[in-house]
């Protein structure tokens, strides 16, 4: 199921929202209409955190059905909650606690941005049980925030060059494609909550930018 939505009031609803094709984790302030569109439109069930004490969920974590790899200043209450999921949950050992924007993850392959860590690499590969690839996309480093990454496919930044686009499907064992949601906005990861059952987009997507998503995450053949 695809759908527009204003689920945070703005076009980030990946930055407040982390999902995986179980589960998704939202704020504590989201309204049970909102939770209950989201269980509706994901097929999961949904569980309310924040992330050192935040609400952006989305940027501060990145998941998939092995694992959770969380901001480094994340409350240990939070990673008590966060195991209830029955997921393995794990705080990144670095300076950076945006995980969420600088990660990109199914349950095949992870791309990350190259200023990442050797030692935040293996955190990443033990807990989520892939391999890390590290590269920039088109000339930027926030590649969490560039592509919305499902098991059964993925949407990336309108600029990507096809050897980009090449190089994301070896990584993530899925085909996908360029676009963009919101009335033009390329950062896709950040504006789109998505699994493999469905995808939310911000409410003012456009009717060409939906048929691309709907491609692009392989929802065409369920439909």
């Amino acid at each position: 199921m695809l759908k527009r939505l204003d689920i945070v009031g703005n076009p980030n609803l990946g930055v407040f929202v982390l999902a995986t094709d179980e589960i998704a984790i939202v704020p504590f302030n989201l309204s049970d209409d909102k939770i209950n569109l989201i269980k509706d439109i994901l097929e999961v069930d949904v569980i309310k955190s924040s992330i050192s004490g935040s609400n952006l969920i989305g940027s501060l974590a990145i998941a998939n059905s092995k694992g959770m790899v969380v901001s480094p200043h994340t409350f240990d209450k939070e990673i008590d909650v966060l195991k209830e999921t029955g997921l393995n949950v794990a705080k990144l050992p670095d300076k950076y606690s945006a995980v969420g924007n600088i990660v990109a993850v199914n349950d095949i392959g992870a791309i990350a941005s190259p200023f990442i860590s050797t030692d935040a690499i293996t955190v990443i590969e033990d807990t989520l049980d892939v391999d890390v690839d590290t590269s920039s996309m088109v000339g930027k480093d926030i590649i969490g925030s560039l592509i919305t990454v499902t098991n059964k496919g993925f949407l990336i930044d309108k600029n990507a060059t096809s050897a980009e686009l090449e190089h994301a499907e070896e990584v993530f064992g899925v085909e996908g494609n360029l676009g963009t949601v919101g009335k033009g906005i390329s950062f896709v990861g950040a504006c789109c909550v998505a699994n493999s059952n469905g995808a939310i987009v911000s409410e003012n997507s456009t009717g060409p930018e939906m048929a691309r998503v709907e491609e692009a995450l392989g929802f065409l053949d369920s439909f």
